[in-house]
């Protein structure tokens, strides 16, 4: 049998969790969103559903079975969407009706069953993806707009994850699951102090593990252990994360950034990161 993150998924759980909260994550940035999806391709078979949120559990097999966006998305590598899933007549094979009595519990779950998108992607030389949203509403634009940039994480997650299971290296596996949930823990603090979305909060952490020269991953963990996690949470069977004394400084100064008032501030008293004061850049004078 070939080795592939379908494998993966079935052996590890570690890889499950990752998995089952970026899907998480997916859908809480769609308004109106009812499930989530993620479909892969390996080595020219058919469509596999690697992972699913709310109704994409039963949506996704279903549209791989009897057609839809995600079908259509999965063999053209397109964009696929439609405003009313179960009218479309491109897949008359696919209805609420046929749901329910497959599926009957409860038949209100697809009564409210809108749009649906679905955006093709590539993650190998012959290897595709699909991410999928159901909406409760008619297919918008911000809905296309974050799958397509999910799209990009989600490729890269299945390279790595294919390259660390072709080697045979499940230890590198469960280290990469283990950053990825320290690092998700870390933004979601940033995102609560500072008000900000998902790509801010990655992009401070980018921006300060540069200017004190430390690794994302050990600046997420020493970030959480500051707020009092005295062991950073992460997928069963990950290895644990020891932050060094420079993350930990790092991560100190950050949140002081956070939380420190002063002329020129941001909203709630959050400093830029970039202005020198309290958090130094390399080689500058720092507070003591």
């Amino acid at each position: 049998m070939t080795r592939t993150p379908v494998n993966a998924a079935d052996r590890w759980e570690p890889l499950n969790h990752l998995l089952t909260e970026l899907l998480d994550r997916v859908a809480a940035e769609i308004p109106g969103c009812l499930g989530t999806a993620l479909t892969v391709r390996q080595d020219g078979g058919p469509p596999s559903v690697l992972a699913t949120h709310g109704v994409g559990d039963r949506l996704a097999p279903a549209q791989l079975r009897r057609g839809g966006p995600i079908a259509d998305a999965a063999g053209s590598g397109h964009s696929v969407s439609t405003d009313d899933l179960f009218a479309d007549e491109r897949w008359p094979g696919l209805s609420d009706d046929a749901l329910v009595g497959k599926h009957p519990e409860p038949a209100d779950r697809w009564r409210g069953v809108r749009g649906a998108v679905a955006v093709g992607g590539l993650w190998g030389d012959d290897d595709s993806l699909v991410l999928s949203a159901t909406l409760d509403g008619p297919a918008s634009p911000e809905a296309r707009a974050v799958l397509w940039r999910y799209e990009k994480l989600t490729a890269d997650l299945l390279v790595r994850v294919a390259e660390a299971v072709a080697a045979g290296a499940p230890d590198q596996l469960q280290a990469m699951l283990a950053s990825r949930a320290t690092i998700e823990q870390a933004k979601g603090a940033i995102m609560a102090v500072r008000g900000c979305d998902v790509e801010e909060a990655w992009r401070t952490l980018r921006r300060c593990s540069q200017e004190f020269n430390v690794k994302v991953r050990d600046l997420a963990a020493a970030l959480v252990e500051l707020l009092g996690d005295p062991e950073v949470r992460r997928p069963a069977g990950a290895p644990p994360i020891h932050p060094d004394a420079s993350a930990r400084e790092a991560a100190r100064r950050l949140w002081k950034a956070f939380t420190t008032s002063a002329p020129g501030s941001r909203p709630g008293g959050v400093r830029p990161l970039g202005e020198r004061s309290p958090v130094g850049r390399r080689g500058s004078r720092r507070p003591s």
